[in-house]
């Protein structure tokens, strides 16, 4: 039986490949080269597929970058960074070049993290995707060191954070702050049920918890200035249960007694940060999902509310599988 020619490969007959591979290491490109390199921005209108529409958003997601952010005590940290970016897409466009959003980002990546510099960036997209809409979001790990109840002992709690900039096509800019807090939930029906067994036959019971996480989204009011190290203090205001990094056994004990004292169901964890983040004055919107992880159920109890602002965030959060923890 002949032998088929192959085409990249040397032939079982021994004969070579008929396209030669190889990568020239001595080539340099120059400017008149690259003058010849053909642009997809540049195809015929006809070379567009699909219908003839634009997209809302389209752009790249999750590269890394070392960022700094500075915390309300004013050191600066570095931290490894998950970036989106995106930008809308005109009908008569066939895409974008998409290494342009990076390019633009790299040349901001020295600077300290704000609001003000995400809004630079989206300029940026602006200017030099010539897009009418872009959109940021920068994703990182936020260590804070907490201290046991009553050992006296400390370690680095992480918290997932995300910045998230959006410039529209009339000129508004927009900035919101996603914060993720765990906590323990301690059942109030569960609490009861165990204290009345105890009571009327002696049983020993132990009421069901299960660690929780909720989600905030803020919005800042424009002017003011809120750190993530104050949106924690208001979750640890209304849900005092935060979960523990280091503990003895009196910080077991502790944590125990916390929980009792502070029983809530997933509505009343809704309803405790509510309370809280309404009376900020330098948040002008925001929106809570909770999910507790129930223990007792396979299914998790769940809520989301938001602060009722016209035109602002709406209670329609239904990513609850992003809140396990």
């Amino acid at each position: 039986m002949k032998k088929k020619q192959m085409y990249l490969h040397r032939s079982a007959d021994g004969s070579a490949a008929k396209i030669k591979r190889g990568y020239d290491t001595k080539f340099r490109s120059n400017a008149a080269y690259r003058a010849t390199l053909p642009d997809m921005m540049e195809a015929a209108h006809d070379a567009i597929q699909g219908a003839n529409v634009p997209i809302q958003q389209v752009g790249i997601h999750n590269f890394k970058l070392p960022l700094k952010y500075r915390t309300k005590g004013g050191k600066t940290l570095t931290l490894e960074t998950s970036v989106t970016g995106t930008v809308s897409l005109e009908a008569e466009l066939k895409g974008i070049n998409m290494s342009r959003i990076m390019r633009t980002f790299y040349e901001h990546k020295d600077g300290v993290t704000t609001g003000e510099w995400m809004g630079k960036i989206l300029k940026g997209y602006l200017r030099k995707v010539e897009t009418k809409d872009a959109r940021l979001k920068i994703a990182f790990s936020y260590p804070m060191v907490r201290e046991s109840l009553r050992s006296g002992l400390e370690g680095y709690q992480f918290y997932n954070v995300a910045f998230e900039g959006v410039m529209n096509r009339d000129g508004r800019y927009r900035r919101f702050i996603h914060f993720d807090f765990v906590y323990s939930s301690a059942c109030p029906c569960s609490a009861e049920l165990s204290e009345h067994a105890r009571d009327k036959r002696g049983a020993y019971t132990v009421p069901h918890s299960q660690r929780s996480k909720a989600r905030i989204t803020v919005e800042e009011v424009e002017g003011k200035k809120i750190w993530i190290e104050d949106i924690h203090a208001l979750c640890l205001r209304a849900l005092q249960t935060e979960t523990q990094v280091m503990v003895k056994r009196e910080d077991e004990q502790a944590f125990a007694e916390l929980n009792g004292a502070y029983l809530k169901f997933v509505e009343d964890a809704a309803r405790l940060l509510y309370k809280e983040f309404d009376a900020d004055k330098r948040i002008a919107d925001f929106r809570i999902a909770c999910s507790h992880l129930e223990s007792l159920h396979s299914h998790d109890a769940v809520s989301v509310i938001c602060k009722g602002v016209k035109d602002g965030f709406k209670a329609d959060f239904m990513d609850f599988g992003s809140l396990l923890c």
